[in-house]
């Protein structure tokens, strides 16, 4: 366990979690408050809460945790990195691959193989999710950043937060959308009536989609939508609020729908600029070969 002491001897009184963002640069306020609530951060060897004004001569000790030793199993699964370099890696995802352990799903994920073919991955999400900033469903393919060390991770997930992450997906939905652009913005939350769906809530998060149409089918539309947030199941409760839910899709589209194995939703491109280097990356993969059969056989 790493220690650092701080003594505050200012002597305007200041929030101690506003306090210590300048001091653990690398860190958010989120994380701050999450060490605080768990009693990794204390003022004069007490517990407090991050609202706490501090006073002249208070004296701040933060413990740093160390790594926990990651014992998910390694499994030897061949996965397509896109893009690698020391601090994150970029994987296409294939359709139907878990991207973390769960109960029912311990072997055979995403980081069963990042464990294997990774040799550091960030802990900030601890045994079970290491270097997972952001996750996409069991059945969409597509593009998932991987980061490798905390301090990567941390900025990371403040960038996915202030939207400085562009993430463009491609979407086939039921029905012909007849305006070839359109936004929709909904909050999102847990339904009460079914724990394991999203749906649209007034007291949800906010959440909104923008899409643009690519291709129109005769029952069918092709879209590219882009997420401004990032809510569980999004573009699938979103495309299912407006009356076009994505084919494939058994959980918020109709019984009658296309025989996919999963929702049709591949995440196509990544835009951001990197959290270490500042240079910008920008990922983008051709669609997977299930998509194309698919839309082959709609033309």
């Amino acid at each position: 366990m790493e220690l650092k002491t701080i003594v505050y001897n200012k002597d305007a009184s200041i929030r101690l979690d506003k306090f210590l963002i300048s001091e653990l640069s690398d860190t958010s306020r989120t994380n701050i408050q999450n060490l605080i609530s768990q009693g990794y951060i204390l003022v004069n060897d007490n517990n407090t809460k991050s609202n706490y004004k501090l006073k002249f001569n208070d004296k701040i000790t933060i413990q740093f945790k160390e790594p926990e030793e990651l014992d998910v199993k390694k499994e030897n699964i061949e996965i397509n990195i896109v893009y690698e370099d020391d601090d994150l890696l970029i994987v296409n995802k294939e359709k139907g691959m878990v991207v973390h352990p769960s109960v029912g799903h311990k072997n055979g994920t995403l980081v069963n193989a990042l464990m294997y073919h990774v040799d550091k991955l960030s802990s900030i999400n601890g045994i079970i999710r290491p270097g997972i900033v952001h996750r996409i469903d069991k059945d969409t393919s597509g593009l998932l950043i991987v980061a490798k060390n905390d301090k990567t991770h941390i900025k990371l997930s403040e960038m996915i937060a202030n939207k400085e992450v562009k993430r463009k997906y491609y979407a086939l939905v039921h029905g012909n959308i007849k305006h070839d652009y359109g936004t929709i913005d909904a909050p999102i939350a847990r339904n009460p009536r079914e724990r394991k769906e999203m749906a649209i809530i007034d007291e949800g998060k906010k959440a909104i989609t923008h899409f643009r149409v690519i291709d129109r089918f005769e029952k069918f539309t092709l879209l590219e939508c882009e997420l401004e947030t990032g809510r569980t199941h999004q573009i699938r409760v979103h495309m299912k609020y407006i009356g076009y839910p994505l084919a494939g899709d058994l959980v918020y589209g109709p019984r009658k729908t296309l025989d996919t194995n999963g929702q049709m939703l591949h995440s196509k491109s990544l835009e951001f600029v990197h959290p270490i280097s500042n240079k910008l990356i920008n990922i983008e993969t051709e669609l997977p070969n299930y998509f194309n059969e698919i839309l082959k056989r709609l033309s």
